[in-house]
């Protein structure tokens, strides 16, 4: 698989209750540029998905044909049995949650729950009901008074998901919403939003840059690139089966190397650097890498190492810190053969 040829999910007959939100054939054109090149994608009821891929591969643009805010080439979406794609944003009843929060500067955090409640007929006691709920449930119940202006960014956007929650939508659409905030705020409330989407049971769809944020949150990763799929599945799947050198690569850390551990075959193999394992050089058999230190970097439960083996460079990682990890040191390795990957996809 070379990842140009996206991997569609298994195409579902009319009526398949598993299916919840159906995409097929999705392309958006910008001018001479291909932003969503024919996806195809099916979203089961109360799953939480994640879009994944670098700056420019096209998962802003995918979320944004699916919220009704782009309008796609070709391709259509199907929401259950009904047709979605001609159906425009405002009566999609989809919750929306951008990275820059959007809220109303005016208006006190309780008003901005309410807001799109009374856009959709909400009023009196069953609006006032459902506002407490959601303040309550993002933790924010004590701050209903306060203007936007006076909260952290943390809670600016659970004031967002919580009015985006409010109207009781059919699917949660998340646009990168953590990556505005700092490493703490962003881990703490990554493990918050899928907390309320597992008390939900709510479809989401999220965005993000972060495989981190990914492989902690989704049911499911969609892995893009350049405007097509080019793997789906849960985390361990991206990670201890990669469809390519892409998913290779993107997911954790990968040592792409030609001829090293793999017994006389052709083509590139991959080797995990915390699956390579370290001996004793002198004692060195036929499947040793033998290489100099070029770095080393201690990172508290592991010590990163770059490894120089002829004119392939390799990244180790190591439990705690070894002595004789230093810059300079040589150091033999030998790449166990249940750990080899064999890389498909690869470029010239």
């Amino acid at each position: 698989m070379t990842g140009r040829h996206p991997p569609a999910s298994p195409e579902p007959g009319r009526g398949d209750p598993h299916v919840f939100l159906s995409l097929r054939q999705i392309t958006k054109r910008f001018g001479h540029v291909t932003a969503l090149d024919h996806i195809s994608l099916d979203i089961a009821e109360g799953e939480f998905l994640c879009f994944l891929g670098p700056s420019g591969c096209g998962k802003t643009t995918l979320l944004r044909v699916i919220a009704g805010l782009e309008t796609p080439d070709e391709g259509e979406i199907r929401l259950q049995e009904g047709r979605l794609d001609a159906v425009p944003a405002r009566q999609r009843n989809f919750g929306v949650v951008f990275q820059s929060y959007s809220l109303f500067p005016n208006m006190t955090v309780a008003r901005n729950v309410a807001y799109g409640l009374e856009c959709r007929g909400w009023r009196g006691t069953r609006k006032d009901e459902r506002v407490r709920a959601m303040l309550e449930l993002v933790h924010l119940a004590d701050q209903s008074d306060k203007l936007p202006h006076q909260l952290s960014g943390g809670q600016q956007q659970r004031v967002a998901l919580a009015r985006a929650l409010a109207p009781e939508p059919k699917v949660l659409l998340l646009d990168e919403p953590l990556s505005a905030l700092d490493a703490k705020v962003r881990e703490e409330l990554r493990g918050e939003i899928r907390d309320l989407q597992r008390a939900l049971r709510i479809t989401t769809v999220m965005v993000t840059h972060d495989q981190d944020e990914a492989m902690e949150l989704a049911d499911r990763i969609v892995l893009m690139n350049q405007g097509v799929i080019e793997q789906i599945g849960r985390a361990e799947e991206l990670y201890e089966q990669p469809a390519n050198r892409f998913v290779a690569e993107f997911i954790g850390r990968m040592n792409v190397l030609s001829g090293f551990g793999s017994a006389g075959e052709a083509g590139l193999i991959g080797v995990r650097p915390e699956h390579l394992e370290l001996i004793d050089g002198a004692a060195a058999g036929a499947d040793a890498i033998v290489g100099r230190i070029e770095k080393s970097v201690f990172l508290g439960s592991v010590t990163r190492l770059t490894l120089r083996a002829g004119d392939q460079r390799l990244v180790v990682e190591l439990r705690g810190k070894p002595a004789n990890a230093v810059p300079g040191a040589t150091l033999a390795v030998r790449i166990p053969p249940q750990s080899v990957h064999r890389i498909r996809g690869a470029p010239p």
